[in-house]
């Protein structure tokens, strides 16, 4: 399949350490509940560090406060980008529902923004976003049951995965990142025939994220088309060697996208504005 954004030219397969930010820690939740957290680390900045030092060259933020309407973390996911620049790349996610906050991401120096409830209720929103900035704009299928998930979710959207990823096709997006909200942080695997109708039925490139707890799988998935898989709780709680994985799905070298902006500290646009 080639589809809008052309599967194609997907990069090799690539395993992505998730770095969930709720409160200004890093955190790992249980099916998505924020009262179930089993994992919270003090120092986000210092987990982005050590993923890239074991070798992966891609890192997946959730910002799960804006996900909630609960504040955000823009000024660590600056941080956090600056720290990573000509290492490695940096996807975010998580309550970006206006054009205004996608571009302060990309102001901020992520390469990839990753949307959710608005593209599932908003095509016409999602549509402009995605032709503003071609091939840097992914879509959040979070399913359970086959069935897409919105607002955190808390709250089912009524339509069946394989139709929702269709409605899609004409779109330059970058990718789709689907998530089986039920395996979630459970490190029990994944439903392999429901990633298989996914990876089939995707007209985009597919990461793949939920219940990702082995070797084997990460293999069966490069090996079903996959672009990637975003990890979680598999490597925090050492069930996956991560120094392993990463040395067999790390990734390539980051490639800077098309027309991507300069990246500027907090810092740099105050003396600007002070100027």
């Amino acid at each position: 399949m080639t589809g809008a954004a052309g599967k194609s030219t997907t990069p090799p397969f690539a395993a992505i350490p998730a770095v969930d930010l709720k409160g200004g820690r890093c955190v790992q939740l249980v099916g998505g509940r924020p009262e179930d957290e089993r994992v919270s680390l003090p120092d986000p900045m210092a987990v982005a560090r050590r993923w890239r030092e074991k070798g992966f060259r891609i890192l997946h933020v959730v910002d799960l406060d804006a996900a909630l309407d609960r504040g955000d973390h823009l000024e660590l996911i600056e941080r956090m980008a600056g720290d990573a620049t000509g290492r490695s790349e940096i996807q975010v996610g998580g309550g970006i529902r206006s054009e205004q906050r996608a571009a302060a991401l990309f102001e901020a120096g992520a390469d990839r923004v990753i949307v959710g409830t608005r593209a599932v209720d908003d095509p016409d929103w999602l549509a402009t976003l995605a032709r503003r900035w071609p091939q840097r704009v992914m879509v959040a299928a979070d399913i359970r049951d086959g069935i897409v998930l919105r607002k955190g979710w808390t709250k089912a959207a009524g339509v069946e995965v394989l139709d929702f990823l269709g409605g899609l096709a004409p779109l330059p997006l970058a990718g789709i990142l689907c998530t089986d909200v039920g395996r979630e942080g459970q490190v029990k695997g994944i439903d392999r025939p429901g990633v298989e109708r996914v990876l089939q039925g995707s007209p985009h490139p597919v990461w793949i994220s939920g219940g990702v707890s082995t070797m084997e799988e990460l293999r069966f998935l490069r090996n079903e088309g996959a672009a990637g898989a975003v990890l979680g709780m598999a490597l925090y709680t050492g069930s996956l060697d991560a120094a392993e994985v990463a040395a067999e799905f790390g990734g390539a070298p980051p490639q800077s996208p098309p027309h991507a902006p300069s990246r500027r500290t907090t810092s740099d646009r105050n003396t600007k504005e002070t100027s």
